[in-house]
């Protein structure tokens, strides 16, 4: 898709026929070999191949080629289905012109679409749509932070509040430590996607300064920096909440596991006493009085059960039953 200006307006143009030096952005979204050959004699530079934007060394994601700047950054989509995903968003300045390189489909894209149909949004020059597409991606990357926190609000007050029998409280700690490994992991990556966003924000500052664009523009880039460094630190939060919750589900998954080896524990020395006398008249010696009695059995019941009852009376007056 090729973007125009007129009227002070982006005009959307189709096909390859609308390659002119009139165009101010080129959206690539899941781009042919020939529109990429297309794109590449019109810019004279190489665009990067769908591998080489998943390259992590910086100088593979940030660097300038026959002055173009390409920077390429690591952005979230599909946040409202659950399932938040992280891909690879290339964006390309050269001269007045920003081309977008992108395999998915971020609603930050028709987001600023719409910003623009409604004059809310500038498009006057290439670097203020790629200003613009860079603060619509801060603004998801916003919502997404804002959805972590709700979960992690919603799974501790839950985990501290589990009621019910062992069997309840067990299965439900389990969803807990499932549902923080997933958070833990979405936020993981929400760091990674603002961390790679600031790279390119810095690296995009010096171009500017080296490009000697407007004031204006220099401005709200490094407005969008600012509001990326908060969401850095919220993130941080969140992950020291993260950790804070999964510490407290394993102690009470642990403390849980304690009880029954515990239980276990008393029952085994309750029975120790019982089991003894058991042990004593049943020994094979021709010569035990006791044997001959006629209350000699019931009376080693007794005994048995008066034996078991004095551990459990203790155990309970100590408090550990």
């Amino acid at each position: 898709m090729v973007y125009e200006i007129q009227n002070g307006r982006l005009a959307e143009r189709d096909g390859l026929e609308a390659l002119t030096g009139g165009h101010v952005w080129i959206d690539m979204f899941d781009p042919t070999p020939q529109e990429d050959l297309a794109v590449e004699r019109l810019l004279g530079i190489a665009i990067p191949t769908r591998a080489e934007m998943r390259e992590i060394e910086a100088s593979n994601r940030l660097y300038v080629e026959q002055g173009a700047h390409i920077m390429t950054g690591i952005v979230a989509h599909s946040i409202d289905f659950g399932m938040p995903q992280f891909s690879a968003v290339t964006f390309i300045l050269c001269g007045n012109v920003v081309v977008t390189l992108r395999y998915v489909q971020p609603k930050a894209f028709p987001l600023y679409m719409q910003r623009v149909s409604r004059g809310d949004a500038e498009c006057d020059t290439a670097m203020s749509v790629l200003v613009g597409l860079l603060e619509s991606l801060v603004q998801r990357m916003a919502d997404l932070i804002e959805h972590i926190q709700d979960e992690v609000n919603r799974i501790g007050a839950a985990a501290f509040e589990i009621k019910g029998g062992q069997q309840t409280r067990a299965r439900r700690l389990d969803v807990a430590l499932k549902s923080i490994g997933r958070l833990g992991e979405t936020a993981s990556r929400a760091e990674e996607s603002v961390a790679s966003l600031e790279r390119l924000l810095l690296f995009l500052t010096q171009g500017m300064k080296q490009r000697k664009d407007v004031q204006r523009d220099v401005a709200r880039v490094k407005s969008v920096h600012r509001d990326i460094r908060s969401l850095t630190e919220h993130l941080r939060f969140l992950t020291d909440r993260l950790t804070f919750l999964l510490d407290a589900v394993l102690g009470m998954i642990t403390n849980e596991q304690n009880q029954i080896i515990k239980l276990f524990s008393v029952m085994a020395v309750m029975l120790m006493p019982p089991t003894l006398v058991a042990s004593i008249y049943g020994m094979n010696f021709k010569h035990m009085p006791e044997l001959e009695w006629p209350l000699g059995y019931p009376l080693a019941l007794i005994l048995m059960l008066v034996a078991a009852l004095i551990p459990y009376i203790y155990f309970r007056r100590k408090g550990w039953l």
